[in-house]
């Protein structure tokens, strides 16, 4: 593997010379091409340099956007299907969640009582300094109302895993970053929706109930399904046959649905209640995967090991789906959407370190703070994108804004790591479990 990286890495440098002879002559049939050779062939072969390996993930976000920048066709539609059909879109991001929640366990929930205080701060925090300076850089350099939303709405989501991932780099807080990660992710349903009524209002119609019913069935469905897994690792035999036997009926559910009963619903119940019929639909759905997921693990221990590269893909998915239905938005507004990333993304440092301080939080907990507030769950705000009908508008922010977040994100976190706080705890043994994958 090490071999095929340094010959990806020698074909880049070859790819660079055609691509700058191609810009040079001005032959679009060399350069463009050579382009996305470029990107791709880095994207391998910088596994080979020990010092760039972090930032191999975010080489492949570059690829994508460079792939989908170039030949945005290719990344609408295959022969007649829409690449940005709504369900698919919607399972997508599911599985991307999934993928988080596989990272997860229910023991991040059990950190709250050690870390009350920096739980509670770094919520604050993050719903609060990240929202307001979206909607602050939107009044600042006046985008239009859907790509200004889109601001706000990457503003609103709950951080990621990726902030586990920095702050195991940094060697912080670990505990506190897990357990805000998984306090923020439950919060998501109700906040996210809130501070897009508030703050986003009159740009886009925000349909609050809605919204909360979309962030529930594309992160809490799909998360709720990986800690029941987790769960089952440790049930004792009796409760597993009794979380199997529920699964059984949820399956039932399932396939009466089609059946005649989701008619029956219908006929028989309100529109507003059928709302709330579809997320039961997906809960159930989700009981059932987490079961079924248990199984095949159960048989191939190591399948937990292959499901946040899954994650990885669909992120990049997003990433070239929206940016191939907004390259023209791209082409206008792509270098101010970008110096408003780092804006957004450095004052989410910025505050979040300084504020945990004025706090009283040591200085490792305030580091932790920093990445929770300054990293956001880019896929959240493509899904809901997504599920809006609005990819090439709204989703454009989390386009542009996650391959940022990921650059800056791992070179604050080996600075950090460089300069370990005089008060350090050690928080991070045992705690990181696979996150580091991601």
């Amino acid at each position: 593997m090490k071999a095929l990286r340094k010959l990806c890495l020698a074909l880049c440098l070859l790819s660079a010379l055609a691509l700058i002879w191609g810009l040079l002559s001005a032959h679009s049939l060399i350069w463009q091409p050579a382009a996305v050779a470029v990107c791709l062939m880095g994207a391998i072969g910088i596994g080979a340099v020990p010092a760039l390996q972090n930032y191999q993930y975010t080489a492949w976000i570059i690829t994508a956007v460079v792939a989908a920048m170039i030949y945005p066709a290719a990344f609408l539609k295959w022969g007649s299907f829409d690449l940005r059909n709504k369900w698919l879109i919607l399972v997508v991001v599911q599985i991307v969640m999934f993928g988080m929640g596989i990272q997860m366990s229910l023991r991040d929930f059990t950190g709250l009582g050690s870390t009350g205080k920096g739980v509670l701060i770094g919520l604050t925090c993050h719903f609060t300094i990240m929202p307001l300076t979206g909607f602050l850089l939107t009044k600042i350099l006046h985008f239009e109302p859907e790509i200004a939303a889109g601001i706000i709405l990457i503003g609103s989501c709950s951080s990621g895993l990726a902030s586990n991932v920095m702050v195991y780099l940094a060697r912080a807080n670990l505990i506190l970053s897990v357990t805000v990660t998984a306090m923020a992710t439950l919060a998501a349903p109700f906040l996210t929706p809130v501070l897009m009524k508030l703050l986003a209002g009159t740009l886009i119609q925000i349909k609050f109930i809605n919204m909360m019913m979309e962030i529930i069935k594309i992160v809490l469905v799909p998360i709720g399904a990986a800690l029941l897994h987790d769960y089952l690792k440790r049930a004792l035999s009796a409760k597993r046959r009794m979380v199997y036997l529920i699964a059984t009926a949820c399956m039932l559910y399932l396939l009466a649905l089609p059946m005649g009963l989701y008619h029956v619903q219908q006929n028989y119940l309100p529109e507003a209640a059928m709302q709330s019929v579809e997320v039961f639909g997906f809960l159930v759905g989700a009981f059932v995967v987490g079961a079924a997921y248990h199984q095949l693990y159960r048989a191939k221990p190591k399948v937990d090991q292959y499901i946040p590269y899954l994650s990885m893909f669909g992120i990049i998915y997003f990433t070239a789906v929206t940016t191939a239905a907004g390259r023209e938005n791209l082409l206008h507004v792509g270098l101010l959407l970008f110096l408003a990333s780092v804006f957004h993304n450095g004052a989410g440092y910025f505050f979040g370190y300084w504020l945990s301080r004025l706090f009283g939080l040591d200085k490792n907990s305030s580091r932790t703070v920093a990445f929770e507030v300054g990293l956001q769950n880019g896929g959240m705000a493509s899904g809901l994108a997504g599920t809006m009908g609005k990819l090439a508008t709204v989703g454009l922010a989390a386009a542009v804004f996650s391959p940022w977040m990921n650059i800056s994100g791992s070179i604050l976190a080996n600075y950090w790591r460089r300069k370990p706080a005089d008060d350090t705890p050690e928080t991070n043994v045992n705690v990181m479990h696979s996150k580091q994958d991601l």
